[in-house]
């Protein structure tokens, strides 16, 4: 038999401890299970390494001396696996517009205590996140999410009233939500903020227009074919030409979620940049 890593700890949790039962505890073992892994230990070197008597716990001088080693392996493993640990890189899928305020400052505390941050542009960051080619979704659209997904509101953004140049819509002001019900809407289906469930009297003859990026569907604002809601740092991170982003003083927000997959269960990175965010 080879000597193996639970050999190491358990040696050293019986020198720490100096009882069986109370080790066997520490390592969620049966104290049999301990004893035999421990004379496992002293077959595979081949000497004694402790003086068993009815009374005191007492190390030879080789179990003095290999207690040294194995504290030293062990300390440098449990260092190099934490390092590695804090360094493994958190993939972030995103449809549109990072939200710049919270990202800079999650990456920041994230990368400060070694970890790395990888940015994905999708148009479906659930579906990506079913596949596993992202480890969190950032997502701006309340759906129901599959059983082994869950969620996390991290804040709420102000929305604006986004139509075309040339709209008569686009130099008013004193707009209201309520008043925009009929006017014909630009729906991206995917991981749009805003559809015609967003007005609490939606009109039933509606127009609907449907896209499923944020690209499409900020040129299909542009095309005077509708209207459309989005989240206020469109202005500065989505400016174009042929759109005008108007204020309406009561739109709803629109929260910002992270969603990760709860089974299989999620890395300690994962879970480490989840208690960060």
């Amino acid at each position: 038999m080879d000597l193996e890593l639970r050999h190491l700890r358990a040696f050293a949790a019986l020198c720490d401890e100096r009882n069986y039962t109370r080790a066997a505890h520490r390592l969620h073992l049966a104290q049999p299970s301990l004893t035999r892994t421990i004379q496992q230990l002293e077959r595979i070197l081949d000497c004694r390494l402790i003086d068993r008597t009815p009374r005191r716990f007492e190390l030879t001088a080789e179990g003095a001396e290999f207690l040294s080693h194995a504290r030293r392996v062990l300390a440098d493993l449990d260092a190099a696996v934490a390092d590695m640990q804090l360094r493994s890189a958190v993939s972030v899928g995103f449809a549109w517009l990072l939200p710049d305020g919270w990202f800079a400052a999650a990456r920041t505390r994230f990368e400060s205590v070694g970890g790395h941050v990888e940015i994905h542009r999708v148009d479906d960051p659930i579906a990506a996140l079913a596949a596993g080619t992202i480890d969190i979704a950032l997502f701006r659209k309340e759906i129901r999410l599959p059983k082994n997904m869950a969620a996390r509101t991290i804040g709420a953004e102000r929305r604006v009233l986004a139509v075309a140049a040339s709209s008569p819509l686009a130099g008013a002001t004193g707009l209201r939500w309520q008043e925009l019900a009929c006017y014909p809407l630009v729906v991206n289906t995917v991981s749009g903020t805003i559809d015609e469930t967003s007005w609490p009297q939606p009109d039933p003859g509606r127009e609907i227009v449907t896209c499923t990026n944020f690209d499409e569907w900020l040129e299909l604002v542009a095309a005077g074919r509708g209207i459309g809601g989005v989240p206020e740092l469109a202005r500065t991170r989505a400016p174009h030409p042929g759109v005008a982003y108007v204020d309406v003083a009561d739109a709803p927000p629109s929260r910002i979620y992270l969603i990760w997959r709860t089974t299989p269960a999620s890395s300690r990175s994962v879970q480490r940049f989840l208690e960060i965010a």
